[in-house]
């Protein structure tokens, strides 16, 4: 049995308290996060998130990929995406291209609307809404996204073949042009020159009203447009090879979060199959994650930046990496951070 003489001093072992919360001394979202820092279970997540985001972007040498997945766009979370643009906080995003289809409504002053359980999904239908769990999005504002897209497909001066960083490109120009007083995503990512990646761009609104628009083509007598998807691949790669260090903001999983984190094993394959030599690996040093998954359920969603340092995409914490993993609704904890983040770092990133 223990006795009292063995137990240890928790100061001596280089323990640190945990403390109540006191709202009476939070007065902002970063003192907020703060105290959450020193609170237990998710506050404690959320507040170690904030203060990494600030170490991030607080880095100069720190190149900040942006992955997001799920309807964050219908969810109302564009904004945030744009505070982050515009603030240098991120470099690189990484989407699926529905949320950046859905992104597009708020840049040409259309609107989502909030579901109403008194109409079955089968009126829904009928009446010309696609319901995302909780909010509408009419169907009227994808037509007008689609001859938007349309348009933007028929200018000539478009690279062959397409990237999807050169379509989010030009749909952000076109978007400047006609809406200068406009917010969004890509209206945001166009003007601070960050580029929009799309890995599975079929996957998507975008990606049907370019398949669309090449049947246009072909109907008329025209040569469909080409894609390759591994300009994106190599654009990024290059990007990701030459920066000093690497950080990337997760939302959610999937697709988006896969491509950033592949980044690494692509290039050290290229070294060992191919006899490319590269000066450096690209793996992460900094990682923040916002998604519910846990990592029992087997999906990329919910593995851990742990696992990542088997695959080479993460710099082990023991030789520096820093992580943070908030395994909540990003809705609730997304702002939350950046807004702290905001509060503690006002000036943008030079």
């Amino acid at each position: 049995m223990r006795c009292e003489a063995d137990y240890h001093r928790p100061e001596s072992d280089g323990l640190d308290p945990v403390r109540p919360l006191d709202l009476n001394h939070t007065n902002s979202v970063s003192a907020l996060m703060s105290a959450y820092r020193d609170a237990s279970f998710g506050a404690r997540r959320l507040g170690e998130a904030a203060d990494l985001l600030q170490q991030m972007v607080q880095d100069p040498q720190c190149c900040t990929i942006l992955t997001l997945s799920g309807a964050m766009t219908v969810a109302k979370m564009g904004l945030v995406i744009c505070e982050m643009v515009e603030r240098g906080y991120v470099q690189i995003i990484i989407s699926t291209g529905a949320l950046m289809t859905h992104g597009l409504v708020e840049s040409m002053e259309r609107h989502h609307y909030k579901y109403r359980p008194d109409l079955d999904d089968r009126q829904l239908y009928q009446r010309g809404y696609n319901r995302v769990y909780d909010t509408l999005e009419p169907e009227s504002n994808l037509d007008e996204a689609a001859a938007m897209i349309q348009a933007v497909l028929g200018d000539s001066a478009l690279p062959q073949p397409l990237s999807s960083h050169a379509l989010t490109r030009a749909i952000g120009a076109w978007l400047h042009q006609r809406y200068p007083q406009g917010r969004g995503p890509l209206l945001s990512a166009y003007r601070c020159n960050v580029p929009v990646i799309i890995p599975a761009l079929s996957d998507s609104e975008m990606g049907l009203d370019f398949a669309v628009h090449n049947w246009q083509r072909r109907l008329s007598g025209q040569t469909p447009l080409g894609y390759d998807p591994f300009i994106d691949l190599d654009f990024y790669a290059e990007r990701a090879r030459t920066a000093q260090r690497l950080g990337i903001f997760t939302i959610g999983g999937g697709v988006p979060r896969n491509y950033a984190q592949q980044v690494g094993p692509y290039l050290e394959i290229l070294d060992h199959r191919a006899g490319i030599r590269l000066e450096r690996p690209a793996r992460f040093h900094y990682g923040i994650r916002i998604c519910p998954d846990p990592d029992h359920l087997g999906g990329l969603s919910g593995c851990s930046y742990r696992e990542g340092v088997s695959w080479g995409k993460f710099v082990p914490e023991e030789e520096g990496g820093r992580y943070a993993e908030v395994l909540t609704d990003a809705t609730i904890a997304w702002p939350l951070i950046v807004k702290a983040v905001m509060e503690r770092v006002p000036q943008r990133r030079g």
